[in-house]
């Protein structure tokens, strides 16, 4: 089946539909409808997804700049507490009114949907040439908004009078997301000054504990009862840019485990459906799917971005591309467990609301980037710098290829003014392998291997991207080589 799974990667994208979608079929196609595995476990449903969620985000984290992050942190924020709970009171609303719900449950379709899928955002605008703040913005977003969307949805799923007022649980909401996030940061900063002092015995070992101190900020987090979730985002932000050893193969490995985690929940969410009841909750589904795309999203974002002179192009576009995936139907899977009335058909509407808007969302976004006139211009790929370190020595290894579009290309190496103590040792073209001179000049694809003292490694690697973006004459510029998204 992971094989399958893979292979219809290269389908979906032949075809233009999301690769979740496909997954989504896949796990129809195994259940009770089609080869006839049955499959009724929704607890476990429940806990499997939320692992999944775990790595999914903490993919999403490793991989965020904070230099792009940064600019876009009160948005991003602002979308993930008010921009929630606009969208729950007016999809809220709207089921109430139109599906003549009660309180509790229409609250609670739109507390489920409310949150933004980390999956479906990251897999759909990585592939578009979009700015890169307002990419982060949506990611920031869709990492930050599962935290307060769960305590809300398992709020609502109680089955019987509240037992607390409604102030608590504003204050609960409120410890959650601050203690989650400090946590986050304990665990990311710790992490970063461990791994960076202490030389594992193999390379392979630093993504596997990367991805270990991700999974621990979540289980800190939900032993102190805060926000999970946002603790891995933060970890996950922290390890990231914190020029670890062999950052390349530990970004590298999370991919792959995000991937695993995707195939894994989408395809158990299909298997755990049921198709011949969702034919009758298409109805339902649309008006729910309608009152969320076309007024709840567009208002929570216009209430959350104005105060931060966000652009009514690229508000619209954050609207669009507020894309809904596994977490909805995740969350669905709790009122389930906890035997709430109506909770089956809500899993339903969700799922089939889940299949309908993704396709339309995620296969029109490049259009409306286009037509919002946000798609960027190509730029030369960043600088990526692989290190390992050298403990007997005190120094560290630095591996890189002068990628295409990089002004490396053409410098001597006596140009590059690397600090007292790097040196380029090796330069590796066409495949053959030689000790360059100070005038050995540079080309696209050659790889580099540099020995830098600890003391100098990281002002050899801000030198080296500097001369990448800017050429030799980089500091007149004023570029100074900081990492940026």
């Amino acid at each position: 089946m992971l094989l399958v799974a893979v292979a219809a990667v290269r389908l979906s994208t032949r075809l233009g539909l999301p690769s979740l979608l496909v997954y989504l079929a896949l796990g129809l196609l195994l259940g009770e409808a089609g080869l006839g595995v049955q499959f009724e476990n929704v607890s476990l449903t429940r806990t499997l997804g939320f692992i999944a969620l775990i790595v999914i985000i903490a993919e999403g984290g490793l991989t965020a700049r904070w230099s792009t992050l940064r600019p876009v942190l009160g948005v991003s924020l602002t979308l993930a507490t008010v921009g929630v709970a606009v969208s729950i009171v007016v999809v809220g609303v709207a089921v109430h009114a139109f599906l003549d719900l009660g309180w509790q449950l229409s609250m609670l379709y739109g507390a489920v949907v409310a949150s933004t899928d980390a999956a479906a955002v990251f897999a759909t605008l990585r592939k578009l040439r979009l700015p890169a703040r307002l990419v982060a913005a949506v990611e920031a977003e869709s990492g930050m908004n599962d935290a307060p969307v769960v305590i809300v949805v398992v709020l609502l799923s109680t089955v019987g009078p509240f037992p607390h007022p409604w102030w608590y649980e504003v204050l609960l909401v409120i410890y959650e997301l601050v203690v989650g996030g400090a946590i986050g940061l304990g665990v990311g900063f710790v992490g970063r000054w461990v791994l960076r002092r202490a030389a594992l015995p193999s390379s392979g070992l630093y993504p596997i504990a990367v991805v270990g101190l991700t999974v621990l900020a979540y289980a800190a987090g939900a032993v102190a009862h805060a926000s999970g979730f946002l603790a891995v985002y933060t970890a996950g932000v922290v390890l990231g840019n914190s020029r670890l050893p062999h950052r390349p193969a530990i970004l590298g490995f999370a991919d792959g485990l995000a991937w695993v985690a995707q195939i894994g929940l989408f395809v158990l969410l299909g298997l755990l459906a049921s198709p011949d009841r969702l034919a009758d909750v298409v109805v339902p589904a649309l008006v729910v799917g309608v009152a969320l795309v076309f007024f709840a999203r567009p208002l929570s974002v216009l209430i959350s971005a104005t105060p931060f002179a966000v652009p009514l192009r690229a508000q619209a576009f954050l609207a669009w591309a507020g894309l809904r995936g596994a977490v909805p139907v995740v969350l669905a899977t709790i009122p389930l467990s906890a035997g709430l009335p109506g909770a089956e058909r809500l899993f339903d509407v969700v799922f089939v609301l889940v299949l309908i808007f993704t396709l339309i969302q995620a296969t029109t976004i490049a259009p409306v980037a286009r037509a919002l006139r946000l798609i960027s211009p190509g730029e030369a790929q960043e600088l990526q710098v692989e290190t390992a370190p050298l403990e007997r020595m005190g120094a560290d290894l630095l591996q890189l290829e002068v990628p295409p579009g990089s002004k490396l290309s053409g410098v001597h190496l006596d140009e590059l003014r690397l600090p007292v103590g790097a040196s380029v040792t090796l330069v590796l073209r066409d495949g053959r392998g030689f000790v360059p001179g100070p005038d050995t000049r540079l080309k696209v694809g050659d790889s580099l291997l540099i020995v830098a003292t600890a003391a100098v490694r990281d002002a050899a690697e801000r030198r080296l991207r500097a001369v990448s973006r800017r050429g030799r004459l980089a500091r007149w510029f004023a570029e100074y080589g900081e990492e940026r998204g």
